[in-house]
């Protein structure tokens, strides 16, 4: 009933038909909006999660052209490295020839020469004298100087008390600013001899043996020539 009701209405009125037929097309369009509102958010979102997964997988890429970046670099810096150093090394090789060859050339041309120390150690005196590279004396002193007489000149105690004296009257004389090197010279057996060296060693000679630079022996040796003494005996 309510079909050809509606049908005989549309044949006799068909401008309410047409409005109705507007009203209805235009609720129909808001469903298809809706809808396709819906479909393009979700195309957004899958669109981001895309980007996304770009982003996260270029990362090792410039981490990896980072590194290669980085290890370049280090490279080039050790390549310098070992390039320095190996003309350091030339450097170093080619002044120690020339060192080599001036030392072969003129063995004393980078040092001062010396000055000598001679320590003349005998049964009866010890004598010591201070010299100047070219011989000339600056000091010389006996056991004498310090009070012993005759036979108490030669032992171990005057010869002990000579050296410190001596070793004294150097440094207040300012002799150890003009020497360089100092050279020994020890001549004879006598207790003094053993004496020296025990100064030398100790307290008083701290000052003096830092500029030894050479210690020599000149004890004479005689091979043939004149008859000896006779050897003195006792009883």
């Amino acid at each position: 009933m309510n079909t050809t009701f509606a049908s005989s209405l549309l044949k006799a009125l068909p401008s309410v038909g047409r409005q109705c037929q507007l009203r209805t097309s235009s609720i129909r369009l808001i469903r298809p909006f809706s809808s396709t509102h819906a479909t393009s958010a979700s195309d957004a979102k899958g669109k981001n999660r895309q980007i996304e997964r770009q982003i996260l997988n270029a990362k090792p890429e410039a981490a990896a052209d980072e590194n290669s970046a980085l290890s370049a670099i280090t490279k080039m810096m050790q390549g310098e490295r070992t390039r320095t150093n190996q003309n350091v090394s030339r450097d170093y090789s080619r002044m120690a020839e020339s060192l080599e060859a001036e030392m072969i050339k003129q063995p004393y041309a980078d040092r001062a020469p010396p000055h000598h120390l001679h320590v003349f150690s005998h049964k009866h005196n010890t004598i010591l004298t201070l010299t100047r590279p070219n011989g000339n004396p600056l000091l010389s002193m006996s056991s004498g100087h310090l009070g012993f007489r005759k036979g108490h000149r030669s032992g171990y105690d005057p010869a002990y008390q000579l050296t410190s004296h001596v070793f004294g009257q150097m440094q207040e004389r300012g002799y150890l600013l003009d020497i360089n090197r100092l050279e020994i010279v020890f001549r004879g057996f006598g207790l003094g001899r053993e004496a020296f060296t025990k100064v030398l060693l100790g307290n008083e000679g701290k000052n003096i043996r830092g500029l030894v630079s050479r210690v020599t022996d000149s004890t004479r040796i005689k091979f043939g020539g004149t008859r000896s003494r006779k050897v003195r005996r006792l009883g």
